[in-house]
């Protein structure tokens, strides 16, 4: 296995095709809810989040748009932190599947500071958020994808961009092979969840990407559970530079 995982698999995940999707899509999109809270998935993008408000000198109101959103539940652990941090945040979450921003507005239809659109990365305004993050999302493009997605995810965010992705290791996919097994039938979630740790990235990975990008600065923390944060400051790096 591990050598197996020593370079990002190459194969699509079930959820990237969007010819597909309806009530096995739901159901995934539910257990996966479930797989997060194990995995303990909020816990990278908090730690970035607060990494950029904090060089931003502690604004008191600050806006969040989370790119390949699914459910969004990630951003529960972001309301409870403004809360007691007293900030007046917004999220908007932004999915290019229907079935995600129906599950996305169940779970938080009692929550007036989430906002939830169907949407695509590449279609969005420059500019239109404080801070742009991506749980789990990046890992779906390939490496010859990767410098357009995280370019379109800096020329969306004012202050920078905070990417929560998986650490790509024999034990995170022996841990999500065995749990998926545990908890569903679903083929979504039997397929993707080990695939999607073999999509994953390694250090070297991140740092290909950064000299790609032309990034003077990027911060990459390792996380638990087998899991990267990446943080992007916009005012330490220029597009200008930019992607390829």
């Amino acid at each position: 296995m591990p050598n197996r995982l020593r370079y990002r698999a190459e194969a699509a995940e079930l959820m990237d095709d969007f010819s597909v999707g309806g009530d096995e899509l739901r159901e995934a999109l539910r257990q996966l809810r479930i797989l997060n809270r194990i995995f303990a998935l909020p816990g990278p993008t908090l730690y970035g989040v607060k990494r950029l408000w904090e060089h931003a000198n502690k604004p008191t109101s600050l806006s969040i748009l989370d790119i390949g959103a699914g459910s969004g539940e990630v951003n529960r652990k972001l309301l409870d932190w403004a809360d007691k941090q007293g900030i007046s945040l917004t999220v908007m979450l932004v999915d290019v599947t229907k079935e995600a921003c129906e599950e996305a507005r169940l779970v938080f239809q009692q929550e007036p500071r989430i906002q939830i659109k169907q949407g695509n990365l590449f279609a969005l305004s420059e500019g239109c958020a404080d801070i742009v993050t991506g749980t789990q999302f990046l890992h779906h493009f390939s490496d010859e994808e990767l410098p357009d997605a995280v370019a379109s995810m800096l020329r969306t965010a004012r202050l920078g961009i905070v990417i929560n992705d998986i650490h790509r290791h024999w034990m995170a996919w022996s841990a999500v092979w065995l749990v998926t097994r545990i908890i569903s039938t679903n083929r979504y979630i039997l397929n993707d969840g080990p695939l999607s740790v073999a999509k994953g990235f390694r250090a070297e990975d991140w740092e290909r990407l950064g000299e790609r990008l032309g990034l003077k600065a990027m911060r990459c923390k390792w996380r638990p559970l087998f899991r990267y944060a990446v943080v992007i400051d916009k005012e330490n790096n220029s597009l200008e530079q930019g992607a390829e």
